[in-house]
C-alpha cells in the first residue's frame, strides 16, 4: 500500500535532510486591542504568515528570491529522478526545468474567474502537468510507494514547496488552538494554502507540543484553502464560500472570527461579510497593515492582537 502524504512527509524526516530555516522575527511596536469579544463560536485561522511563520511572510509558488526558486528545483528534481527525462538544455538542471514551472504556472492563472475574484494555482496540479511532460521519455515512479499519479504528483508539490519555503509554528500557536478546542468553538483555515497545508501545518504545530485529536480540532466544513476552490484572497467569492460552509454547521457569519496578520487582503472582505476579525501585529514579516484602513470604522479590525497568549482571554475572559 503506498504512503499517505502524512506518512511521506515523516519518511523525509527519517532522512535528515536539510530544510530552510525562517529567520528569526523582527518585533514591531504595537499596543494591543483585547476587550472580551463576545458569541464568537468559530475561529477561522490565516495559515501562512499568522499560524505558521512563513519565509517571505506568505505563502508563495514564485519566491522573492529566484535563487531558492533555483534551488528548489533542483533538489525536486534529484529527489524524483527526474533528469534523465526532460528535455534538457546547457547548465545546471534547475535551467532546463524553470521555464516549464514557470510557463505552467501562468497559464493556470489565466483560468477564468469571476469579476473581483482571482484565480489561485494548485501546486498539485502544476506538478502533475510537469510530470505528464516527462512521460513523454518515458519517466516512471513508484506506484507502490507514491501511489498514483494525483497521490505523486501531491508528493512532489510537498517536498517542492518544503524546498522554497520554510514553516515553523507561531509561538503560542498550539495552546491557542487547545483552549479553543477545550471550550468547544470551532475552529479552521481561511488561507490561501495546498492540499499539503493540513499535513504541513499539523508537522509544524507538533514540534511546539501536543494537540488535541485532529476530528476534536478542525470539520470538513471549516477547512476553507484557496487551492480547493480555485481562488485565493482577497478574492469575494472566497469568502463568501466561508460564510455558506459555517452556515451549514448552524454558525453565522457574526459568529465567527478570522485571525491573520494581512489587514486589506484578509481582513477587510473578511468584515465585508459579517464575519468578525483580529489583526495579529506580532513581526514585520508578512504583515500588512494600512493606517487609513485602521481609522475607518467600516474596515478597521475588531480587535488587535500581539500574541497569540491574548486570544484566549480576548474569547473566554481572564
Amino acid at each position: 500500500m503506498s504512503q499517505s502524504l502524512a506518512e511521506y512527509a515523516d519518511s523525509l524526516d527519517q532522512r535528515k535532510l536539510i530544510w530552510p530555516q525562517v529567520q528569526p522575527p523582527k518585533t514591531v511596536s504595537a499596543t494591543p486591542s483585547i476587550k472580551h469579544l463576545p458569541d464568537i463560536r468559530a475561529v477561522l485561522w490565516d495559515v501562512y504568515g499568522t499560524l505558521l511563520r512563513v519565509s517571505d511572510g506568505r505563502f508563495a509558488i514564485i519566491p522573492d528570491e529566484e535563487v531558492r526558486l533555483q534551488i528548489a528545483l533542483d533538489k525536486t528534481i534529484h529527489e524524483f529522478n527526474m533528469w534523465n527525462h526532460m528535455y534538457r538544455r546547457p547548465g545546471p538542471p534547475w535551467q532546463s526545468m524553470i521555464g516549464l514551472y514557470q510557463s505552467t504556472i501562468e497559464r493556470q492563472q489565466m483560468q477564468a474567474a469571476a469579476r473581483g475574484d482571482i484565480t489561485d494555482v494548485n501546486l498539485a496540479d502544476t506538478w502533475r502537468s510537469i510530470i505528464e511532460r516527462l512521460f513523454e521519455k518515458e519517466y516512471i515512479f513508484d506506484e507502490g510507494v507514491y501511489g498514483d499519479l494525483d497521490e505523486f504528483s501531491e508528493k512532489v508539490a510537498y517536498f517542492f514547496h518544503s524546498c522554497l519555503q520554510a514553516t515553523e509554528a507561531r509561538a503560542g500557536a498550539v495552546q491557542a488552538m487547545t483552549d479553543i478546542c477545550s471550550n468547544e468553538l470551532l475552529q479552521g483555515f481561511l488561507s490561501d494554502g495546498q492540499s499539503f497545508t493540513l499535513v504541513q501545518t499539523l508537522r509544524a504545530l507538533s514540534m511546539q507540543g501536543p494537540l488535541p485529536p485532529l476530528y476534536e480540532l478542525f470539520r470538513p466544513q471549516t477547512l476553507i484553502l484557496s487551492s480547493s476552490i480555485g481562488l485565493k484572497k482577497p478574492s469575494r467569492s472566497l469568502f463568501t464560500y466561508a460564510v455558506d460552509q459555517l452556515r451549514s454547521v448552524g454558525i453565522q457569519a457574526q459568529e465567527v472570527l478570522h485571525i491573520s496578520c494581512r489587514l486589506t487582503t484578509d481582513l477587510v472582505p473578511a468584515r465585508a461579510v459579517g464575519i468578525k476579525t483580529a489583526l495579529l501585529v506580532a513581526e514585520k514579516s508578512g504583515l500588512q497593515v494600512d493606517a487609513a484602513v485602521l481609522k475607518d470604522p467600516k474596515k478597521k479590525p475588531d480587535r488587535l492582537l500581539t500574541d497569540l497568549s491574548q486570544l484566549s482571554p480576548m474569547l473566554f475572559g481572564a
